[in-house]
């Protein structure tokens, strides 16, 4: 009697797989259950190659920015440091933008993680061609990385409940909360009437711009450039 063959996979298709599953549904639908019927094998199989969920989302996570690594790799070759962040950042947060999950995991465990630190490393040498103190770079590095991951992350969330409920058009939504604001008593609200007709018509990812804009216009004040 022949016994049961075991199925193999690589590590590789266990990733891609994975991602796959991240990018079409979320976390919440990366099961080792639902990957293991992706990859037509048994539960069991997975376990060759990580040994929890937190492992394989933070392995999905590092494989992901790797390509991204790879993609964006000319992108630090400029003469403007500056203009080099504001390039790295807008990749980076352009893949957040595409795949919500991913900036979740980013450098949650750099050990599982090396090219999530790899890409902190390389944002990192561009402020090295700045006259700064090492204090400075690291407080810029850090402070973009939360910037883009921190606003890509909250972006990403599900719209609110009252959104879903109206059933309005963003565009109608945003013009019905605007209203709000003019409604309210403009001596104790004067700064949400002066503003209400420009968030009526706000972009979420214009406004995202403008912040990147406004930190690295710091950071050229404060490297003298």
């Amino acid at each position: 009697m022949t016994g049961r063959r075991r199925v193999t996979h690589s590590l590789e298709a266990v990733l891609d797989e994975a991602i796959a599953l991240l990018d079409e549904a979320g976390e919440p639908a990366l099961t080792f259950r639902a990957l293991a019927a992706r990859l037509g094998g048994g539960v069991a199989s997975i376990y060759w190659y990580v040994s929890s969920r937190d492992e394989l989302l933070d392995r999905a996570t590092d494989e992901v920015m790797a390509r991204l690594l790879d993609r964006t790799a000319e992108l630090g070759d400029g003469p403007d440091p500056v203009a080099n962040l504001r390039a790295l950042s807008l990749a980076l947060f352009e893949e957040m933008r595409r795949r919500p999950w991913f900036g979740t995991y980013m450098l949650r465990n750099t050990g599982l993680q090396p090219h999530s630190m790899l890409m902190f490393d390389r944002l990192g040498q561009q402020t090295m061609r700045l006259d700064l103190t090492p204090k400075q770079r690291f407080h810029v590095v850090s402070s973009l990385v939360s910037y883009v991951v921190g606003v890509a992350v909250d972006m990403a969330q599900p719209p609110p409940k009252e959104f879903v409920d109206s059933g309005l058009e963003p565009a109608e939504f945003l013009a019905g909360y605007a209203e709000r604001w003019r409604a309210l008593d403009p001596e104790g609200y004067p700064f949400a009437h002066h503003v209400a007709d420009e968030f009526a018509v706000h972009d979420d990812e214009e406004v995202f711009r403008s912040g990147l804009d406004l930190l690295l216009d710091g950071l050229r004040t404060q490297a003298g450039r």
